[in-house]
């Protein structure tokens, strides 16, 4: 449950921030940093600087990790979308889609490890995606591929008892809630495949407004991921910087029950991440306020930002 400074009942959300955007901080730091911030917990992005997944004696620097998170009271979601942690030259390369299956083999292989370490952790989920149609593959043989990769990271998943949470991303194969229902549907609707939802990615591209996309994705909610966007424009920006009513969404993730994380990401603001973590939770504090209070929370829109050091580096179309 969301700690308010102000002495305002409590959220019923509980707000984390992304590892993905505190890059230029030691892992130790970042915790300490978001714990005395006030958030709730963490998207732990597995990488080289944070937690690296491929790095010797994973299972011990794991422990280490959950007594961290244990001492300093924070939650935590594990977060699979590190740029060059499996090759230093392909963004988010290999992908479940591949068309080497060794290259397939290697995906597999880190959401293997992100399901342990999740397990060792006692996180909510699992965060994963599909990534982009490799040139040359049809889309028939990328969801065929997708379904059969996926696979036994579901099982191990099931073994594990950590819910999986994939990711609609744009410019992947998997960009849509549509998409998901398409995926759940070919695996058999399994109970630990679950929907990580980012409302940036929803004000983006679905047809749906944010706060709807929400409702409709009550039943496979795992984990939420949360920014400010622009209409067909994915670029992840600070609150208040985008088009995003956040009140109606926070008010919509409240009254579905959600337990798990709401992770501010800004992958692109790690440049001043401290800064955007600082000012990110007083935003989504105040808009939970509203969605809680005000009878006309629908018209409602989240503060301006601080003042402060609001500068990033445009993302485009491209994703994080």
């Amino acid at each position: 449950m969301s700690r308010d400074p102000d002495g305002v009942p409590p959220s019923p959300l509980r707000f984390g921030y992304g590892t993905n955007g505190l890059a230029d901080l030691r892992l130790d730091d970042a915790l300490a940093l978001l714990a005395d911030l006030g958030y709730d917990g963490v998207g732990l992005t597995l990488d080289h600087m944070h937690l690296d997944p491929l790095a010797p004696d994973l299972a011990a620097r794991t422990r280490r990790v959950a007594h961290r998170l244990d001492a300093l009271g924070l939650g935590v979601t594990v977060e699979t979308g590190a740029r060059y942690v499996l090759d230093p030259r392909r963004k988010h390369g290999p992908s479940l889609l591949d068309p080497d299956p060794d290259d397939r083999a290697r995906r597999v292989d880190l959401l293997l490890r992100a399901v342990r370490v999740a397990a060792d952790l006692g996180a909510h989920a699992v965060h994963c995606f599909s990534g982009i149609v490799p040139d040359g593959t049809d889309e028939d043989t990328a969801w065929k591929r997708l379904a059969e990769t996926f696979t036994p990271v579901l099982d191990a998943a099931a073994t594990a008892g950590v819910p999986l949470a994939i990711e609609p991303e744009p410019g992947h194969l998997l960009a849509t809630l549509a998409d998901f229902h398409r995926l759940r549907r070919t695996l058999g609707d399994p109970g630990l495949l679950g929907l990580t939802l980012d409302i940036g990615h929803c004000q983006c591209l679905e047809p749906l407004p944010p706060a709807d996309c929400v409702r409709d994705a009550t039943p496979w909610l795992r984990h939420v991921q949360i920014e400010d966007m622009r209409r067909g424009v994915h670029e992840h920006l600070p609150l208040g910087d985008g088009e995003i009513d956040f009140p109606p969404v926070l008010a919509a993730l409240a009254a579905t029950g959600y337990q798990g994380l709401t992770v501010v990401e800004l992958p692109r603001h790690s440049h001043a991440g401290p800064h955007f973590a600082a000012h990110s939770l007083p935003l989504l504090h105040a808009a939970a306020r509203t969605a809680a209070t005000a009878t006309g929370a629908g018209t409602a829109s989240v503060p301006a930002p601080p003042p402060g050091d609001p500068s990033a580096t445009p993302e485009g179309s491209s994703t994080p």
